[in-house]
């Protein structure tokens, strides 16, 4: 009670309160104080920051094809190419990959502002430097994981493969079909293709007005608006024109079905839907019916000649089952034509042979959220977390991608276990979802693997409900065996691992690249193959930190 009464506000006067409990001045701030010394960048930043890492790192890294790929000619000396790939990869590894964006934060932040030596690049040239450099961004890959081996990464124990649908530089809007096409030489899209060849030209008018080791005289050599568009024209007529010839073959298929229907030759297999189907199948129930009465007839006639008929008396034509099954078929196929004849396209249904004006080369790719217009970009994934292997593709499905993944994970583990002889850097089994299931793959040669062959849930219910033990039994399919090692104790923990694999280093790349800057298959596997590499610099920049 004596500290309350002291230090009560109500026993002071407020100026006396003020001044106890306030400080009495603050830090000067002199922003025009002269620097006695000249500055040193060494003191801008934390001796283990990231910038240093990668200014070290790259300094023992070859960087030859990049100095290949930077231009000569008159004017001012041109930047250093280590100097532009240190500031490109450290602004990939904090999500950056904007050249505009790059270009500001080497004015206005301190990390940025050390890559460059204060000598700021100007958007362009880094840009440009991503473009002309960018089948040497696969090199640097395998560099940097030679770097990662030496540092103790990549246990190849297990190798997780999976893949991740990444949206391409162009808008889903920008897809257009045959209807599109159909108009292809009328007034709409020529005038699409002029407005595009006056801006292409109207760009390149302006660089050449600007110093050529500053502005590109192309950002993509095989750009161009018009020429996009008719990129995409050119794939949907091809598209058109392939569809076109696999309806013909199943046409002709069909009416030679329905001929030999209608010749009273039996023909085995399911009806395929088209415009024989109707037909196929009125002549499939003529011959059935005409089958059912030769044996009423001849029934009769032994009746009516004074013979006892042998067996069961064949059903009346209104109770026989094959007619009965022939004529639901015959009703389905009436209704399948009706409506066909009575549906109208929706114009907000997207139409299926598309191409994109903006990427020609992207695609419309499935997700758990809808449908974006991107790539589907593989990966290859080490215990640690370590990206050995990237692919890009233009096809949503995964199966396609598993063995060329394995054999890229292989050749990875092969050239570290050639430069370290760690048994670490030998693959022991490679765990893929059921995205990947099909026989060819089961059985495919290379590394042992444990490919899921259904949803999550249900293999783990059936290990549970349904446990094995032992190896395969003998002459089991490829298949058999792989839902048996599945069901075992020692598989199923195993494949467990697949999804604290891969999906933590898919989920962390889309950090660093969620969306592709640049355009074209080429461009964006190597875009990929650059964001892989910033990925895994963290990895052992973080790994050296500990």
């Amino acid at each position: 009670e004596a500290v309350a009464v002291c230090v009560s506000p109500c026993r002071f006067p407020a100026a006396v309160w003020e001044n106890w409990f306030m400080a009495k001045g603050y830090r000067p701030l002199r922003r025009d104080q002269g620097f006695l010394l000249p500055p040193n960048m060494r003191e801008w930043l934390p001796a283990d920051h990231l910038v240093w890492f990668l200014l070290d790192t790259i300094e023992v890294l070859d960087t030859g094809e990049f100095d290949r790929g930077r231009r000569g000619g008159v004017g001012a000396a041109g930047y250093d190419p280590r100097m532009l790939l240190g500031l490109l990869v450290y602004a990939y590894c904090r999500g950056v990959r904007s050249s505009r964006q790059i270009e500001r934060l080497c004015v206005t932040d301190v990390a940025y502002r050390v890559l460059c030596a204060q000598d700021v690049p100007d958007h362009c040239t880094i840009a440009r430097f991503r473009a002309d450099c960018q089948d040497a961004f696969t090199s640097l890959f395998r560099q940097v994981l030679l770097i990662a081996a030496q540092a103790g990464l990549g246990k190849f124990g297990t190798v997780a493969i999976d893949g991740t649908k990444i949206c391409a530089n162009a808008s889903i809007d920008a897809n257009r079909g045959g209807d599109w096409l159909g108009d292809w030489l009328g007034e709409q899209v020529s005038a699409m293709v002029s407005e595009a060849e006056h801006a292409d030209a109207a760009e390149a008018d302006g660089r050449e007005r600007v110093d050529g080791d500053r502005v590109p005289a192309s950002l993509d050599e095989r750009g161009g608006r018009a020429q996009r568009i008719r990129q995409a024209a050119a794939q949907v007529s091809a598209q058109m024109r392939r569809e076109q010839q696999e309806q013909d073959e199943k046409t002709a298929a069909a009416k030679t079905r329905r001929d030999r229907s209608e010749a009273g030759q039996p023909v085995r297999g399911r009806i395929p839907a088209g415009p024989h189907r109707l037909a196929e199948a009125q002549a499939h129930l003529a011959r059935e019916i005409a089958m059912h009465q030769a044996k009423l007839d001849r029934r009769a006639a032994l009746i009516g000649a004074g013979k006892k008929p042998m067996g069961q008396p064949p059903v009346p034509m209104e109770r026989s089952s094959r007619i009965i099954r022939t004529r639901l078929v015959v009703q389905a196929a009436l209704e399948a034509e009706q409506a066909s004849a009575a549906a109208t396209p929706s114009k907000n249904t997207l139409p299926k042979t598309v191409a994109n004006i903006t990427d020609p080369e992207s695609r419309l790719m499935p997700t758990r959220k809808g449908f974006l217009q991107g790539y589907n970009a593989q990966l290859a994934v080490t215990s640690d977390q370590l990206i050995v292997a990237v692919a890009l593709g233009q096809s949503s499905n995964d199966i396609a991608s598993l063995v060329p993944m394995m054999q890229a994970s292989i050749e990875a583990a092969d050239a570290l276990h050639a430069r370290t002889g760690s048994d670490e850097h030998v693959i022991g089994v490679v765990l893929a979802d059921a995205g990947y299931c099909s026989e060819a793959n089961l059985a495919a040669p290379g590394p042992d693997r444990l490919i899921a062959l259904n949803k999550n849930r249900n293999q783990t219910r059936a290990a549970r409900d349904e446990p094995r033990t032992g190896p395969p039994p003998t002459g089991a399919t490829p298949r058999q065996a792989m839902d048996h090692r599945l069901r075992t104790v020692e598989g199923s923990a195993l494949y467990k691992r697949r999804g604290a694999t891969v999906e933590p280093g898919i989920g962390n790349l889309k950090k660093i690249l969620d969306r592709f800057s640049r355009r074209g298959l080429d461009s964006a596997r190597s875009e990929l193959h650059l964001a892989a590499s910033a990925f895994n610099l963290l990895k052992v920049h973080r790994a050296a930190a500990i």
